[in-house]
């Protein structure tokens, strides 16, 4: 049985491929989905890095084309391409369904998050730190965008990623074999206080309001990051950073 309905990507449903730019993103999508590229563009610059990638391409017929920085930035969408564009079958968020998968000690779950920026930076320190995979949920939660990706550095290739609507609910199921745990400005506990003894889910709230009330209310426990007091609160992408290396620690060190 499904715990949740499908989502497409977090946003609003396209056919569009995905296009993934910047080196270390291309080379993460070669490294983690070589079947989903459809074609490669690169200046000359940067034909070191596409240098691996083309032979894989031609075996399967696919085509990669040296093009000029204008060009680039056509197929791109943006002139902050990174020098070399993969574009890729559209990524689908998968559907939870029993038995859930092996996502270790930690899974970051998105409530809302909207700016793909952050979205791409918590993707990058999630990989960094070792996490395997991310639920997306909430209104107004970014999907997979060319922005994402480019900031993620590859990190979103690394991950397992699901569609958790609605979110209320999907925490509810996983609260038997997984602490729900829901990051707060204030009131909550540190985060050496939160329990070690099962996996945990960390949700992380939207940048401006932070979770809904009804996504605080369905977790067991509420953590706070300690600060100075001059500012409320982290960037929640620098919050995720700080709470993925601080749960991922054991009690006491």
């Amino acid at each position: 049985m499904p715990l949740a309905d499908r989502g497409p990507r977090g946003d609003a449903v396209s056919n569009d491929p995905d296009r993934i730019c910047g080196p270390n993103a291309v080379a993460a999508l070669f490294a983690c989905r070589p079947d989903a590229v459809l074609r490669l563009f690169y200046v000359p610059e940067r034909r070191f890095q596409a240098g691996p990638f083309c032979p894989l391409l031609a075996r399967s017929r696919r085509p990669y084309r040296e093009v000029p920085p204008d060009e680039l930035a056509k197929i791109a969408g943006t002139p902050h391409h990174g020098g070399i564009v993969a574009v890729a079958a559209q990524r689908m968020l998968e559907q939870i369904e029993e038995p859930l998968p092996d996502w270790g000690p930690l899974l970051p779950v998105l409530d809302s998050i909207g700016n793909p920026h952050n979205l791409g930076a918590i993707a990058r320190s999630a990989a960094f730190f070792g996490v395997k995979g991310m639920l997306l949920g909430g209104s107004g939660q970014a999907g997979l965008s060319s922005s994402a990706y480019r900031v993620s550095e590859g990190g979103l290739e690394h991950l397992m990623l699901h569609h958790a609507d609605p979110l209320p609910g999907v925490l509810r199921a996983l609260a038997p074999r997984m602490l729900t745990v829901v990051a707060v400005s204030r009131d909550g506990i540190a985060p050496e206080a939160v329990p070690r003894d099962r996996p945990i889910a960390l949700v992380l709230g939207n940048e401006e309001t932070g979770p809904a009330r009804a996504t605080i209310e369905a977790c067991a426990v509420k953590v706070t990051l300690p600060g100075s007091g001059m500012v409320e609160s982290l960037n929640v992408s620098a919050a995720a950073a700080v709470l993925f290396h601080a749960l991922l620690t054991p009690s006491g060190r």
